[in-house]
């Protein structure tokens, strides 16, 4: 089995996909990466007519390395077949001068759905392709829409059980609802007593708990994760570049070889690292314009080559972003320092010491060339809502707004006039009383009263699963603070595996 990926902080631990699938993350707390990423090459011209599931099956089967061609067909068949609302997964339409890949038409309305809908098929895949007997305990954090997606995507399968963590008041109401109202035996939801980084670092720690992680060896149980430090979570995310990017030849918007920019709404890195890997596998990408909100570490980080999280967090109307530690911006350093694992581990060890590291001249100059920050607060944000419905007739979320916003001031600041996609990644009504009241004001405080009133005033439709959680009963309703989640993973995985349905 080819042992095609290693950690970013040790060469020496590689792993074949399958095993990086499965682990989620490294011994040494480091992700996995493919180190001849530049050598998988898509075919660009083969791409235009191909349907979204055979472009995923061509992406997936590249770079999962150690599947046989004939489960990720499977796999890509399971995750996507009549489980979207778009026929074509992820359809593009034209919104201005700029292009708008919808994200949202998945189970939970959300752009982590086209990842966390077959993650769960990958990993039942690898569980059988390195005869895995015991029981996988999937832990999450997630800052809002990865919570219910993976949820959804675990549910009730077998030689599993997931545990998710978000953060106490730091996610939208109806986010809440759609996680604390979850079905399945094998599902656990647990508030976690501060924000997303707080329950992100607890999850780390637990996977770096040697003595936690031995004993749960002992009793055959192993940990791994949904969030996107899972290699098989960041692979599926490439594929929607690839077929926006078919799409846009189709429509005669560009030739092939033409390049394109890609605007993304910015929180963990995953998304916007899926553009990366989509370039470095031959796609024609002038420019990753990766959009922060006023938590805009990651803006700073790009204008100045220093990472430092030391700064005040904010809750904003786009909570999916409000993140100050990108995990996934490790495997961006990696490739950056040419591959330099022990430098890659040197910043880690700075940022979890200080908070703070800073990357030479050279990796900045580096990532100045694929990448360019912007940043747009509540404000802006709430003015490009009403101008982009006033004017085009198009209902942005509140995350998306950001990410339009940012494409509109680098067109202004580079006068780069490529054709441009924004990826929207979430149903403006997950975030319902934002958007209605970036449209028309405040207005009365009930989630779904807003919902309704938003569809009416504008004449978008509800997503259906969204206007059913009101109906949905509450299942869970444990909080914890950031030192209690290992006591509650313990505690989810005693709960007998014979009680877990057959997925």
């Amino acid at each position: 089995m080819a042992q095609s990926y290693e950690s970013t902080r040790n060469s020496g631990l590689k792993a074949a996909a399958s095993e990086a699938v499965l682990k989620g993350i490294a011994n040494d707390g480091g992700l996995f990466v493919m180190r001849d990423l530049e050598k998988k090459k898509i075919p660009i011209k083969s791409l235009p007519g191909k349907s979204y599931l055979e472009i995923a099956e061509v992406v997936l089967s590249t770079l999962l390395d150690d599947f046989p061609e004939e489960t990720i067909k499977e796999c890509v068949s399971k995750a996507y077949t009549d489980k979207f609302s778009s026929h074509e997964i992820t359809p593009l339409v034209k919104v201005g001068d700029n292009y708008v890949t919808e994200l949202f038409h998945g189970p939970t309305s959300a752009f982590k759905d086209l990842a966390l809908s077959i993650l769960p098929h990958l990993m039942r895949a690898a569980y059988e392709m390195n005869d895995i007997t015991g029981e996988i305990i999937i832990l999450t954090a997630t800052s809002g829409d990865t919570g219910k997606a993976a949820l959804e995507g675990f549910k009730d399968v077998k030689g599993t059980k997931i545990v998710v963590f978000y953060p106490l008041g730091g996610v939208s109401k109806v986010q809440e609802l759609q996680m604390t109202s979850q079905e399945g035996v094998n599902t656990f939801v647990c508030a976690v007593k501060g924000n997303f980084d707080d329950a992100q670092t607890g999850v780390k720690n637990i996977f770096t708990n040697e003595s936690f992680n031995k004993e749960m060896g002992e009793r055959n149980k192993f940990l791994s994760s949904a969030n996107s430090i899972n290699i098989g979570r960041l692979v599926p995310q490439v594929a929607y570049y690839f077929y926006s990017y078919a799409r846009l030849v189709e429509y005669n918007a560009i030739k092939t070889g033409d390049k394109v920019n890609f605007a993304v709404p910015t929180g963990n890195f995953g998304n916007i690292l899926a553009g990366y890997y989509a370039k470095v596998m031959g796609l024609p990408v002038n420019k990753l314009i990766c959009a922060s909100n006023e938590n805009n570490v990651l803006y700073d980080f790009i204008k100045t080559g220093v990472y430092d999280k030391n700064r005040e967090f904010y809750k904003t109307i786009s909570p999916s972003m409000d993140i100050l530690v990108s995990s996934n911006l490790e495997r961006l350093l990696y490739y950056l320092s040419g591959k330099d694992n022990e430098r890659v581990r040197e910043y880690m060890e700075r940022l979890n010491a200080s908070g703070r590291y800073e990357i030479t001249g050279e990796m900045g100059e580096k990532l100045r060339e694929d990448f360019y920050g912007g940043c747009v607060y509540m404000e802006e944000a709430q003015k490009t809502i009403r101008k982009v419905f006033e004017e085009e007739g198009y209902l942005l979320d509140t995350h998306t707004a950001v990410a339009y916003k940012s494409l509109e001031d680098y067109k202004i600041d580079t006068g780069d006039e490529s054709v441009s996609v924004v990826l929207a990644t979430a149903s403006p009504f997950k975030f319902a009383g934002s958007v209605y009241e970036a449209l028309y004001g405040r207005t009365k405080d009930d989630e779904f009263a807003i919902m309704e009133e938003l569809s009416q005033k504008t004449g978008v439709k509800i997503p259906e699963n969204l206007s059913e959680i009101k109906n949905k009963k509450i299942r869970h309703f444990e909080t914890c603070a950031v030192d209690e989640m290992e006591a509650f993973v313990t505690k989810a995985s005693n709960k007998s595996i014979n009680e877990v349905k057959n997925g």
